[in-house]
């Protein structure tokens, strides 16, 4: 007696870079038992994309022009909370992870991840509900950033200890998911508050309180 094909996980997939995304849909069509049903470049393509299709899996960039992936994400949860939403990023940063969830993702994997893990992770959150790389489930096990005794945010500390490592508002803006604007407000209220004027010494006063290592 022959048995019915198992159904097949049917999955759309959102990414901004045509050869990032060929490359994934690529590796996609060799996992046995997973269909990619339709491909995105942005969060408002994937939204209509899901409202079309309703696939089992939504898997979909963080950092994507005009609606981004975890606007994409929170929007597709409200409307369809049965498709599973796995984020395939290169961001680890704890505030980028946990807005994803929060958002409504169940599932975070990393760009540099072995072709078997993207494989493991489609199973695991049909079986389970969720899937988080091993590097992003340690940060998450972490405690929360510990706000420096000089008052600031958790936000603040976070974006100091990037300054700290020399990055640019824009990049820090896209790391942690706001906009450059807001960064350079949330810099100048650091400087302010801790009187600092420098990078330098912002750096110094990082090392000193143990934010990063020197």
């Amino acid at each position: 007696m022959t048995h019915p094909a198992p159904t097949p996980i049917r999955l759309v997939l959102a990414d901004d870079h045509d050869l990032v995304r060929s490359g994934i849909r690529a590796l996609l069509g060799m996992v046995p038992g997973v269909q990619v049903e339709g491909e995105a470049r942005n969060g408002t393509e994937l939204v209509a994309l899901v409202d079309a299709i309703v696939p089992d899996i939504a898997m979909t960039d963080i950092s994507m022009p005009g609606m981004d992936g975890i606007a994409a994400i929170a929007d597709i949860h409200a409307r369809h909370p049965q498709v599973r939403l796995l984020v395939l990023s290169m961001h680890d940063t704890v505030g980028i992870v946990r807005r994803a969830i929060a958002a409504g993702a169940c599932g975070y994997v990393m760009k540099d991840a072995a072709p078997a893990e993207l494989e493991r992770s489609i199973a695991s959150v049909m079986a389970t509900g969720s899937y988080f790389s091993p590097v992003v489930a340690q940060r998450l096990l972490e405690p929360e950033a510990q706000a420096a005794e000089d008052g600031l945010t958790q936000r603040q500390v976070e974006i100091l200890k990037l300054v700290a490592h020399g990055m640019a508002s824009k990049e820090i803006a896209t790391e942690l998911g706001l906009s450059p604007k807001t960064v350079d407000v949330h810099r100048a209220r650091i400087m302010e508050r801790l009187r600092l004027n420098d990078v330098a010494s912002l750096t110094r006063y990082a090392v000193r309180k143990g934010l990063i290592q020197p």
